[in-house]
């Protein structure tokens, strides 16, 4: 037969977080619609954004240039991601991951200058 006693602390430590959860969840709703701070008016609904009423429509179209801003900012932020745990182990790796991570900052340096020449870099 199996010794299910071992599988005590995990099932406790599964309780505990169901009911903490439970609780982060169900507590505020339970507190507001209590303190009153549940009753919806037309006030209450209206949209609000950066410290002014919304003057259009939420849906509209973004210019495209905001996506490539973020996606560059996300290939770079990689960069830090890759390059933070390569310099603190560089001298236990060798030459091989160092020649390796030379030739990845150099693929996106050169990333790096064909967004700036072809213009996705500046704002109008």
């Amino acid at each position: 037969m199996i010794d299910l006693s071992q599988y005590l602390p995990i099932l406790l430590f599964l309780g505990i977080a169901l009911v903490l959860s439970s609780a982060f969840v169900f507590l505020p709703m339970a507190v507001s619609r209590l303190t009153g701070s549940h009753k919806p008016t037309p006030e209450k609904l209206t949209e609000y954004e950066c410290g002014f009423p919304a003057f259009e429509d939420s849906r509209s179209q973004f210019d495209v240039r905001f996506y490539l801003v973020a996606i560059l900012f996300i290939i770079f932020d990689l960069e830090a991601a890759f390059l933070f745990p390569w310099a603190v182990s560089v001298f236990d790796l060798g030459w091989v991951a160092w020649i390796s991570m030379m030739v990845f900052i150099a693929e996106l340096t050169l990333g790096l200058v064909y967004a700036w020449k072809v213009g996705a870099l500046d704002w109008e």
